[in-house]
């Protein structure tokens, strides 16, 4: 009976803790996971496996100084990565290509959601969708309609990532051909703002929101092909050639926050762009993370929702569809081949938040 109430205790805190909102530089993960629970031989090695770090993601430093400096972050996020998997341990976190980063410097460098408190008014809201005869399991890279990943590099382009992505998929079922969009004339020509929202312009390498990009596509006409507008990682100056516009936007729409719906657009209509907490993803590096405490308000990344499946994964506690399937844009070399998984059904790190499908014409 006593372990029985002690395991509640220890519920209740956990429960308590997840609906505050936390900095992942982990003030309240140290709450829950102290120092003493992270052996000190998990640092016995370090200077080891910086060494294999370094090779493996071709790191390089120009002084001995900065070396040292990356070294101390390093052995930092080795402990930073200890801590999540004690409170994510469906999932696997250690060293990823982002572990010479502190929080600060990884999110500013590779994260690029503008702040929005919610949608616009006048914005198009999906219809209900039956979700009766939804598949199980669902996957649209099984259906040709992804892209390989990309890498945006060090831009925080994320917003353009998804926002092509939605589309690329979405001409895809629309015209039966997959092409690769460019991420780069989003980054370059498009400029758009929520009026309803303060700083919620589309700021190249600074930021973006998907919903803006897509409004900037119905006023532009479309899209360019890759091939034809590359992505150079920085602002440029817009040369965009309506001659050789692409894929096209004839309507997208907000989806609620109900994860069955979300389920029945994405079957329906395509790739989603969804906006995410990114807290767990630096140490991520596969399996299905179902962190304890992530909040739902402080979306920072935008991402691609392609799929759902349970193969691999079924604690007693998940019933259907127990993970989302999310292409991000950090590369191949991250996550599982460039992809998150990400437990459902408790609307995970805000991914119900902010969610778009979109409609393409032929062009």
């Amino acid at each position: 009976m006593e372990r029985f109430f002690i395991i509640l205790i220890i519920s209740l805190l956990v429960t308590v803790i997840s609906i505050v909102a936390f900095d992942d530089s982990d003030p309240l993960i140290r709450q829950v996971v102290s120092e003493q629970q992270i052996s000190a031989d998990h640092l016995l090695n370090a200077e080891h496996h910086f060494t294999l770090f370094k090779t493996k993601f071709g790191k390089t430093y120009a002084t001995q100084e900065e070396h040292d400096h990356r070294l101390s972050v390093f052995k930092a996020n080795l402990r930073r990565a200890k801590r999540h998997q004690l409170l994510d341990p469906t999932a696997e976190h250690g060293v990823t290509k982002f572990s010479d980063l502190t929080p600060s410097e990884f999110r500013k460098t590779y994260l690029g959601l503008k702040k929005v408190l919610a949608f616009p008014a006048d914005a198009n809201h999906a219809p209900i969708l039956p979700t009766s005869d939804l598949p199980e399991e669902f996957d649209w890279r099984d259906r040709g309609a992804v892209t390989p990943v990309k890498n945006q590099g060090t831009c925080g382009s994320c917003w353009s990532f998804s926002t092509t992505g939605a589309l690329e998929g979405s001409h895809f079922l629309q015209t039966g051909e997959l092409v690769s969009l460019s991420e780069q004339q989003l980054i370059d020509c498009d400029h758009e703002c929520d009026p309803a929202e303060k700083n919620s312009c589309d700021s190249g390498c600074n930021g973006g929101l998907m919903n803006n990009a897509f409004e900037y596509i119905l006023k532009s006409g479309g899209v360019q092909k890759e091939s034809d507008y590359p992505y150079t990682g920085k602002a440029g100056k817009c040369h965009f050639d309506k001659t050789k516009i692409a894929a096209s936007v004839s309507n997208f729409s907000v989806i609620g926050t109900d994860e069955d719906q979300i389920a029945a657009n994405l079957v329906k209509h395509g790739p989603l762009a969804i906006g995410i907490n990114a807290a767990w993803m630096q140490t991520y590096i596969g399996k299905v993370s179902c962190p304890y405490i992530c909040s739902k308000k402080r979306l920072d990344h935008g991402v691609l929702l392609v799929g759902y499946g349970s193969a691999g994964y079924a604690p007693s506690r998940l019933k259907e569809k127990p993970y989302w399937i999310i292409k991000n844009s950090w590369g191949p070399n991250w996550g599982e081949d460039g992809y998150y998984k990400l437990c459902s059904g408790y609307n995970l790190c805000g991914m119900d938040t902010m969610v778009s499908a979109v409609v393409s014409t032929s062009s």
